[in-house]
Protein backbone atom coordinates (compact mmCIF):
# COMPACT_ATOMS: atom_id res chain seq x y z
CA UNK A 1 0.00 0.00 0.00
CA UNK A 2 1.36 3.62 -0.62
CA UNK A 3 1.12 5.99 2.07
CA UNK A 4 1.04 9.86 1.44
CA UNK A 5 2.68 12.24 4.02
CA UNK A 6 2.34 15.83 2.92
CA UNK A 7 4.43 18.90 4.15
CA UNK A 8 4.82 17.18 7.44
CA UNK A 9 7.64 18.72 10.57
CA UNK A 10 11.39 16.40 10.79
CA UNK A 11 9.77 14.19 13.64
CA UNK A 12 7.26 12.17 11.06
CA UNK A 13 10.45 10.78 10.03
CA UNK A 14 9.98 8.38 13.39
CA UNK A 15 6.10 7.74 12.37
CA UNK A 16 7.34 6.13 9.15
CA UNK A 17 9.87 3.75 10.51
CA UNK A 18 7.00 2.78 12.70
CA UNK A 19 4.75 2.39 9.84
CA UNK A 20 7.40 0.24 8.35
CA UNK A 21 8.36 -1.63 10.99
CA UNK A 22 4.67 -2.53 11.82
CA UNK A 23 3.99 -5.78 14.06
CA UNK A 24 2.00 -7.37 10.95
CA UNK A 25 5.33 -7.49 8.72
CA UNK A 26 2.50 -5.17 6.24
CA UNK A 27 4.57 -3.89 3.68
CA UNK A 28 4.33 0.06 2.65
CA UNK A 29 5.57 2.26 0.29
CA UNK A 30 5.86 5.74 1.53
CA UNK A 31 5.81 8.94 -0.41
CA UNK A 32 6.69 12.31 1.08
CA UNK A 33 6.49 15.80 -0.45
CA UNK A 34 7.30 19.83 1.01
CA UNK A 35 8.16 22.38 -0.55
CA UNK A 36 11.57 22.97 0.95
CA UNK A 37 14.02 19.65 -0.69
CA UNK A 38 15.82 19.95 2.48
CA UNK A 39 13.07 18.51 4.53
CA UNK A 40 14.80 15.91 6.76
CA UNK A 41 11.87 13.14 6.71
CA UNK A 42 11.98 13.39 2.34
CA UNK A 43 15.75 11.57 2.93
CA UNK A 44 13.29 8.95 4.41
CA UNK A 45 10.91 8.55 2.00
CA UNK A 46 10.84 6.00 -1.23
CA UNK A 47 9.55 8.59 -2.80
CA UNK A 48 9.91 12.17 -2.28
CA UNK A 49 9.09 15.40 -4.44
CA UNK A 50 9.08 19.05 -4.27
CA UNK A 51 5.54 20.78 -3.82
CA UNK A 52 4.43 23.93 -5.35
CA UNK A 53 4.02 26.63 -2.07
CA UNK A 54 0.04 27.26 -2.62
CA UNK A 55 -2.71 27.41 -0.58
CA UNK A 56 -6.30 26.47 -0.11
CA UNK A 57 -8.66 25.53 -2.98
CA UNK A 58 -5.48 25.35 -5.30
CA UNK A 59 -3.65 22.84 -3.22
CA UNK A 60 -6.66 20.82 -2.74
CA UNK A 61 -6.63 20.64 -6.43
CA UNK A 62 -2.67 19.52 -6.33
CA UNK A 63 -3.43 16.34 -3.34
CA UNK A 64 -6.26 15.04 -5.68
CA UNK A 65 -3.84 14.98 -8.63
CA UNK A 66 -1.00 14.13 -6.59
CA UNK A 67 -3.03 10.71 -5.28
CA UNK A 68 -4.54 9.96 -8.57
CA UNK A 69 -1.31 10.32 -10.32
CA UNK A 70 0.65 7.88 -7.84
CA UNK A 71 -2.36 5.78 -7.26
CA UNK A 72 -1.43 6.47 -3.69
CA UNK A 73 -3.71 4.61 -1.17
CA UNK A 74 -3.81 5.99 2.43
CA UNK A 75 -3.30 10.00 2.58
CA UNK A 76 -2.26 11.38 6.04
CA UNK A 77 -1.89 15.10 6.16
CA UNK A 78 -0.51 18.05 7.70
CA UNK A 79 -0.78 20.77 5.86
CA UNK A 80 -4.83 22.41 5.09
CA UNK A 81 -6.15 19.19 6.97
CA UNK A 82 -9.23 21.27 7.62
CA UNK A 83 -10.01 21.78 4.25
CA UNK A 84 -8.81 18.31 3.22
CA UNK A 85 -11.72 17.49 6.22
CA UNK A 86 -14.15 19.53 4.14
CA UNK A 87 -13.32 17.22 0.63
CA UNK A 88 -13.01 14.19 1.94
CA UNK A 89 -15.86 12.83 -0.83
CA UNK A 90 -13.34 13.99 -3.54
CA UNK A 91 -10.54 11.79 -2.29
CA UNK A 92 -13.12 8.87 -1.44
CA UNK A 93 -13.97 8.83 -5.07
CA UNK A 94 -10.78 8.20 -6.17
CA UNK A 95 -10.50 5.48 -3.54
CA UNK A 96 -7.94 7.24 -1.16
CA UNK A 97 -8.45 6.94 2.44
CA UNK A 98 -7.90 10.16 4.39
CA UNK A 99 -6.37 10.13 8.04
CA UNK A 100 -7.84 12.98 9.08
CA UNK A 101 -11.01 13.89 11.55
CA UNK A 102 -14.35 13.39 9.11
CA UNK A 103 -16.38 15.74 10.87
CA UNK A 104 -15.11 19.18 8.80
CA UNK A 105 -16.48 21.10 11.71
CA UNK A 106 -14.78 19.81 14.93
CA UNK A 107 -11.94 19.99 12.98
CA UNK A 108 -12.38 23.68 12.26
CA UNK A 109 -12.98 24.16 15.92
CA UNK A 110 -9.90 22.44 17.11
CA UNK A 111 -7.86 24.92 14.47
CA UNK A 112 -8.93 27.97 16.19
CA UNK A 113 -8.00 28.09 19.66
CA UNK A 114 -10.65 31.08 20.77
CA UNK A 115 -13.62 29.08 19.37
CA UNK A 116 -12.49 25.47 20.73
CA UNK A 117 -12.27 27.62 24.46
CA UNK A 118 -15.49 28.79 23.99
CA UNK A 119 -16.89 25.34 22.57
CA UNK A 120 -15.21 23.38 25.82
CA UNK A 121 -16.98 26.65 27.84
CA UNK A 122 -20.26 26.16 26.61
CA UNK A 123 -20.35 22.60 26.37
CA UNK A 124 -20.03 19.57 28.35
CA UNK A 125 -17.40 20.47 31.91
CA UNK A 126 -14.72 18.40 30.49
CA UNK A 127 -11.70 21.09 30.72
CA UNK A 128 -10.66 23.61 33.16
CA UNK A 129 -10.23 26.68 30.83
CA UNK A 130 -7.34 29.40 31.56
CA UNK A 131 -8.64 33.16 31.85
CA UNK A 132 -8.65 34.36 28.23
CA UNK A 133 -9.56 37.39 25.89
CA UNK A 134 -9.47 37.67 22.16
CA UNK A 135 -8.49 41.19 20.96
CA UNK A 136 -7.23 42.22 17.64
CA UNK A 137 -6.35 46.04 18.39
CA UNK A 138 -3.87 47.85 21.01
CA UNK A 139 -6.79 49.30 23.08
CA UNK A 140 -8.15 45.98 23.74
CA UNK A 141 -4.71 44.37 24.08
CA UNK A 142 -4.05 46.90 27.15
CA UNK A 143 -7.52 46.31 28.19
CA UNK A 144 -7.44 42.62 28.24
CA UNK A 145 -3.59 42.31 30.08
CA UNK A 146 -5.29 45.10 33.26
CA UNK A 147 -8.36 42.76 33.89
CA UNK A 148 -5.71 39.72 33.75
CA UNK A 149 -3.37 41.55 35.97
CA UNK A 150 -6.16 42.35 38.22
CA UNK A 151 -6.77 38.73 38.72
CA UNK A 152 -3.35 38.07 39.76
CA UNK A 153 -2.35 36.10 36.95
CA UNK A 154 0.82 36.63 35.03
CA UNK A 155 -0.06 37.25 31.23
CA UNK A 156 0.75 35.96 28.05
CA UNK A 157 -0.38 35.79 24.43
CA UNK A 158 -0.20 33.47 21.18
CA UNK A 159 -2.57 34.08 17.53
CA UNK A 160 -5.73 32.20 17.38
CA UNK A 161 -4.77 30.31 14.84
CA UNK A 162 -0.81 28.89 14.43
CA UNK A 163 1.19 25.61 15.48
CA UNK A 164 3.10 25.14 18.25
CA UNK A 165 5.15 27.79 19.96
CA UNK A 166 4.83 30.49 17.05
CA UNK A 167 3.95 33.53 18.40
CA UNK A 168 3.52 32.51 21.57
CA UNK A 169 4.83 35.43 24.35
CA UNK A 170 4.97 35.86 28.13
CA UNK A 171 4.51 39.19 29.35
CA UNK A 172 7.06 40.57 31.70
CA UNK A 173 7.20 43.61 33.90
CA UNK A 174 10.78 44.22 34.74
CA UNK A 175 13.82 44.76 31.73
CA UNK A 176 16.20 42.06 31.78
CA UNK A 177 19.56 42.24 34.23
CA UNK A 178 22.96 41.57 32.88
CA UNK A 179 22.90 38.50 34.28
CA UNK A 180 19.15 37.22 32.92
CA UNK A 181 20.87 38.25 29.83
CA UNK A 182 23.97 36.40 30.06
CA UNK A 183 22.86 33.67 31.83
CA UNK A 184 19.64 32.57 30.63
CA UNK A 185 18.76 34.56 27.63
CA UNK A 186 15.58 36.28 26.81
CA UNK A 187 13.84 33.70 25.32
CA UNK A 188 10.02 34.02 24.47
CA UNK A 189 9.49 36.83 27.13
CA UNK A 190 9.06 39.71 25.93
CA UNK A 191 8.29 43.56 28.14
CA UNK A 192 4.74 44.90 27.88
CA UNK A 193 5.65 48.51 26.12
CA UNK A 194 7.50 46.58 23.33
CA UNK A 195 4.34 44.13 22.93
CA UNK A 196 2.37 47.57 22.68
CA UNK A 197 4.71 49.03 20.23
CA UNK A 198 4.76 46.23 17.87
CA UNK A 199 1.16 45.97 17.92
CA UNK A 200 0.45 49.49 17.68
CA UNK A 201 2.02 49.38 13.91
CA UNK A 202 -1.37 48.34 12.48
CA UNK A 203 -5.00 49.53 13.26
CA UNK A 204 -5.70 45.72 13.49
CA UNK A 205 -3.76 42.72 13.94
CA UNK A 206 -4.87 38.84 13.69
CA UNK A 207 -7.08 37.38 16.29
CA UNK A 208 -5.09 36.97 19.24
CA UNK A 209 -5.26 35.77 22.68
CA UNK A 210 -3.89 37.18 25.89
CA UNK A 211 -4.37 34.96 29.15
CA UNK A 212 -3.42 33.63 32.11
CA UNK A 213 0.66 32.39 31.94
CA UNK A 214 0.10 28.47 33.24
CA UNK A 215 3.69 27.62 35.88
CA UNK A 216 2.99 24.54 36.49
CA UNK A 217 4.40 21.43 34.19
CA UNK A 218 2.64 20.44 30.57
CA UNK A 219 1.82 17.66 29.59
CA UNK A 220 0.67 16.10 26.19
CA UNK A 221 -1.78 13.23 25.85
CA UNK A 222 -1.48 11.42 23.01
CA UNK A 223 -4.21 8.98 22.05
CA UNK A 224 -5.41 6.33 19.50
CA UNK A 225 -8.82 5.60 18.77
CA UNK A 226 -11.82 5.21 16.85
CA UNK A 227 -14.99 6.92 16.67
CA UNK A 228 -16.29 4.36 18.91
CA UNK A 229 -13.47 3.28 21.11
CA UNK A 230 -10.40 5.32 22.72
CA UNK A 231 -7.62 2.46 22.88
CA UNK A 232 -5.38 4.46 24.50
CA UNK A 233 -3.88 7.81 26.36
CA UNK A 234 -0.35 8.54 26.86
CA UNK A 235 0.93 11.63 29.26
CA UNK A 236 3.86 12.76 28.12
CA UNK A 237 5.32 15.15 30.80
CA UNK A 238 7.38 18.05 29.35
CA UNK A 239 10.50 17.69 32.00
CA UNK A 240 13.31 20.42 31.83
CA UNK A 241 15.19 20.98 28.66
CA UNK A 242 14.67 17.82 26.54
CA UNK A 243 13.40 15.68 29.10
CA UNK A 244 10.46 13.42 28.36
CA UNK A 245 8.57 11.24 30.95
CA UNK A 246 5.33 8.80 30.09
CA UNK A 247 3.50 9.27 33.35
CA UNK A 248 0.40 7.25 34.29
CA UNK A 249 -1.93 10.12 35.18
CA UNK A 250 -5.37 8.77 35.93
CA UNK A 251 -6.61 12.27 35.84
CA UNK A 252 -5.24 13.21 32.20
CA UNK A 253 -6.30 9.87 31.05
CA UNK A 254 -9.96 9.91 32.27
CA UNK A 255 -9.66 13.46 30.30
CA UNK A 256 -8.87 11.57 27.54
CA UNK A 257 -11.80 9.55 27.36
CA UNK A 258 -14.18 11.83 28.46
CA UNK A 259 -12.89 14.32 25.54
CA UNK A 260 -13.23 11.45 23.19
CA UNK A 261 -16.85 10.20 24.60
CA UNK A 262 -18.32 13.73 24.03
CA UNK A 263 -16.51 14.29 20.32
CA UNK A 264 -15.48 10.87 18.90
CA UNK A 265 -12.58 11.93 17.53
CA UNK A 266 -10.74 9.29 15.24
CA UNK A 267 -7.84 7.93 14.57
CA UNK A 268 -4.68 9.69 16.63
CA UNK A 269 -5.24 12.82 18.33
CA UNK A 270 -3.31 15.32 20.95
CA UNK A 271 -4.57 17.08 23.92
CA UNK A 272 -2.41 19.38 25.36
CA UNK A 273 -2.67 20.92 29.09
CA UNK A 274 -0.90 22.66 31.98
CA UNK A 275 -0.99 22.78 35.21
CA UNK A 276 -1.30 25.44 37.46
CA UNK A 277 -2.29 25.54 41.35
CA UNK A 278 -3.01 21.79 41.10
CA UNK A 279 -5.55 22.06 38.06
CA UNK A 280 -5.07 20.92 34.81
CA UNK A 281 -5.98 23.44 32.54
CA UNK A 282 -6.37 22.82 28.74
CA UNK A 283 -3.76 24.45 26.21
CA UNK A 284 -4.85 22.90 23.08
CA UNK A 285 -5.99 20.22 21.43
CA UNK A 286 -4.22 18.72 18.00
CA UNK A 287 -6.38 16.48 15.52
CA UNK A 288 -3.13 14.66 14.45
CA UNK A 289 0.16 13.16 15.21
CA UNK A 290 1.71 15.48 17.69
CA UNK A 291 5.41 16.60 17.41
CA UNK A 292 6.50 14.50 20.25
CA UNK A 293 4.24 11.69 19.86
CA UNK A 294 7.43 9.22 19.08
CA UNK A 295 8.37 9.42 22.91
CA UNK A 296 5.00 8.67 23.58
CA UNK A 297 5.43 4.93 21.31
CA UNK A 298 8.62 4.25 23.84
CA UNK A 299 5.48 3.09 25.90
CA UNK A 300 5.18 -0.28 23.50
CA UNK A 301 2.26 1.30 21.59
CA UNK A 302 2.79 2.12 17.68
CA UNK A 303 0.27 4.85 17.78
CA UNK A 304 1.06 5.75 13.96
CA UNK A 305 0.01 2.08 12.54
CA UNK A 306 -2.32 1.52 15.05
CA UNK A 307 -3.65 4.53 13.26
CA UNK A 308 -3.44 3.09 9.33
CA UNK A 309 -5.20 0.04 10.73
CA UNK A 310 -8.14 2.22 12.64
CA UNK A 311 -8.41 3.70 9.55
CA UNK A 312 -8.24 0.29 7.08
CA UNK A 313 -11.30 -0.29 9.39
CA UNK A 314 -8.91 -3.41 11.07
CA UNK A 315 -9.38 -4.69 14.67
CA UNK A 316 -7.49 -2.91 17.57
CA UNK A 317 -7.28 -4.48 21.07
CA UNK A 318 -7.24 -2.51 24.27
CA UNK A 319 -3.69 -1.42 25.13
CA UNK A 320 -1.60 -1.32 27.94
CA UNK A 321 1.22 1.42 27.70
CA UNK A 322 4.00 1.12 29.90
CA UNK A 323 4.96 3.90 31.94
CA UNK A 324 7.80 5.42 34.16
CA UNK A 325 9.60 5.75 31.02
CA UNK A 326 11.64 8.93 30.95
CA UNK A 327 13.95 9.94 27.33
CA UNK A 328 15.73 12.18 25.75
CA UNK A 329 17.65 12.86 22.70
CA UNK A 330 21.01 14.33 21.22
CA UNK A 331 21.17 15.54 17.35
CA UNK A 332 22.46 13.86 15.22
CA UNK A 333 24.18 14.62 11.41
CA UNK A 334 22.57 13.24 8.15
CA UNK A 335 24.03 13.82 4.81
CA UNK A 336 21.99 14.81 2.45
CA UNK A 337 21.05 13.05 -0.82
CA UNK A 338 19.09 14.09 -4.01
CA UNK A 339 18.83 11.72 -5.89
CA UNK A 340 15.55 10.92 -5.55
CA UNK A 341 13.84 14.37 -4.74
CA UNK A 342 12.24 15.52 -7.53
Amino acid sequence: MKIWFNRWFTTVSHYIDMIRNNEDHRKFIIYGTHPNKDALYLQNCDFAFVEPDIYGDEYIEFCLEFCERHRIDIFIPRKENVLISKRLADFDALGVKVLVCPDASLMETMDNKAAAYLTFSNGAPIFSIPDYYVVNNIADFKKAYGQLKEKGHEVCFKPVIGEGANGFRVIKDKIESVSQLFQQGIGYRIPYNYACEILSQQETFPDLMVLEFLEGREYSIDCVSSQDELYAAIPRMKGDGRVRELVESLELIQLAHKFHQEYKLPYVFNIQVKYNKGVPKLLEINPRMSGGMHVSCLSGVNLPYLAVKILLGEKVERLKPQFGIRASHIEKEMILKYGDIS
